[in-house]
């Protein structure tokens, strides 16, 4: 029998779903495997594959997520910068004093630029109390930094208990406290909590050379717990993740998501390979031609993957109790591929301008830098574009700014501004990007154009 939200997909499409999950279920060894896939905002997929005859965890089982915490510990800090308590450019000191670490900023705690060390000092802090760290200085340690401040990422796990910390020093109660109030009771997420609640998961071991199994403690991780400590469902994480895609107003808004989803770490040369980066506590990546924001999370017994697709709208989750085996993440990705390539996207009707400005449409057409023909189209969206019209070269689009100038959004141009250049009759002469200028004709002998044009014009060889 089907649920309501598996009949909004395709009955091909369900069992493309189904049988990649069960392969990462069967080949990596997972007690158990759960999934969900969203689409436009809803949930329209869930699956479940385990070992235990008759049985399938639903998507009210939970899970222990790991590090997909740090990205609601992002969240919270990125509401206080949105209320003006913080600036993410702020040290740590100005908020948080005494740490040892206070010249790191926000940012770089958020990017994993700080230079902190990846881990707590021993014993390993994801198997034992946390009554061994009770304080930040037992989590940081004597030397708490491993790289210089800012120059590299370097993940880092107490770089988010610090953060965590912020976010209690700034709000006066624990962190735990207002991740509910401010994050999981808004967006619904009802099983998501610090603490499992039946029905939840144990978390495995299992033997790397044998098919046997081994029970894994779950630890209370105290003063490390924003970076690791939440257990979740499928189906609390699949709200999660469209609210990551789309932003809810309640929360956060969808700049600052966006702003989220930016790399803003330089990445490591193989990382730069893998087509992995880190933005402000989600992960960004490339998978098979597409662009993915989420976060991954493990502890012992538990793996954890979420990610989504902007442009797609779609979203996956997978969770499983194993302490190691399949690649959730991995397989998180290749569930969005699937239903993006089985079930494309519609894109929206296309709609006219309402009205369009008579000195901006003025502009649209074709534009040459130098020889290079680029062509600038006002869209509905309020925006303008300028693009290779050979399809090769920078492109971006533009904000308007109120004062017949438009500032770029992306690439090469972002931040840059782009204006009109008037002769004294009102007419344009070209039109300025940051110094550059682009002419109606290639080196248009009409046009103010630095360095002049050779007064013989444009020539044949002989």
């Amino acid at each position: 029998m089907t649920t309501p939200h598996e009949e909004l997909l395709l009955p091909a499409t369900r069992r493309a779903l189904l049988h990649r999950i069960a392969v990462a279920q069967a080949d990596g060894r997972a007690p158990s495997l759960v999934a969900a896939v969203v689409r436009d905002g809803r949930t329209v997929w869930h699956g479940a594959r385990t070992s235990v005859d008759g049985h399938g965890p639903d998507e009210n089982v939970q899970y222990r997520i790991g590090s997909i915490t740090k990205t609601f510990t992002a969240v919270l800090v990125l509401r206080l910068r949105d209320e003006g308590l913080v600036d993410l450019g702020d040290p740590l000191e100005k908020h948080l004093p005494g740490t040892g670490v206070g010249e790191v900023t926000i940012r770089d705690l958020l990017a994993h630029t700080a230079g902190l060390a990846a881990e707590s000092p021993a014993p390993w802090w994801e198997r034992t109390s946390a009554s061994l760290r009770p304080e930040l200085a037992d989590v940081l340690g004597e030397q708490p930094l491993r790289h210089p401040v800012g120059q590299r990422f370097h993940y880092s796990n107490p770089g988010f208990t610090l953060l965590g910390a912020l976010v209690e020093e700034v709000r006066g109660e624990p962190w735990e406290q207002v991740l509910r109030r401010e994050v999981l009771e808004p967006l619904g997420l009802h099983r998501t909590d610090v603490r499992p609640s039946a029905p939840h998961a144990g978390g495995w071991a299992v033997h790397p050379w044998a098919d046997v199994l081994l029970p894994e403690p779950a630890e209370d991780l105290g003063r490390m717990a924003p970076a690791g400590q939440l257990w979740s469902t499928t189906g609390d994480l699949a709200r999660f993740a469209a609210f990551l895609a789309r932003g809810d107003d309640r929360v956060l808004k969808a700049a600052s998501l966006r702003e989220m989803r930016t790399p803003a770490a330089p990445a490591e040369a193989a990382d730069v390979a893998g087509g992995y980066a880190y933005g402000l506590g989600l992960e960004v990546r490339h998978h098979e031609g597409r662009l993915l924001a989420g976060h991954s999370g493990s502890l012992p017994g538990f793996l954890a993957g979420l990610v989504f697709s902007v442009e797609d709208d779609l979203a996956a989750v997978v969770l499983a109790n194993c302490t190691s085996g399949p690649a959730v993440t991995t397989v998180a990705a290749e569930l969005v591929g699937i239903v993006a390539e089985a079930e494309p996207r519609f894109p929206e009707p296309w709609r006219p301008l309402r009205e369009a400005d008579p000195a901006v449409l003025e502009l649209a057409g074709p534009w040459y830098w130098g020889t290079q023909g680029y062509g600038l189209r006002l869209t509905a969206d309020g925006l303008v574009s300028l693009e290779p019209l050979t399809g090769t070269g920078r492109r971006s689009r533009f904000r308007p700014n109120g004062d017949g100038t438009w500032t770029g959004l992306e690439g090469y141009y972002a931040g840059e501004v782009l204006r009109a250049v008037r002769r004294p009759d009102g007419s344009v002469d070209h039109l300025d990007l940051g110094s550059f200028v682009f002419t109606r004709l290639p080196y248009d002998g009409n046009a103010e154009v630095p360095g002049g044009v050779d007064p013989q014009g444009w020539r044949g060889v002989g």
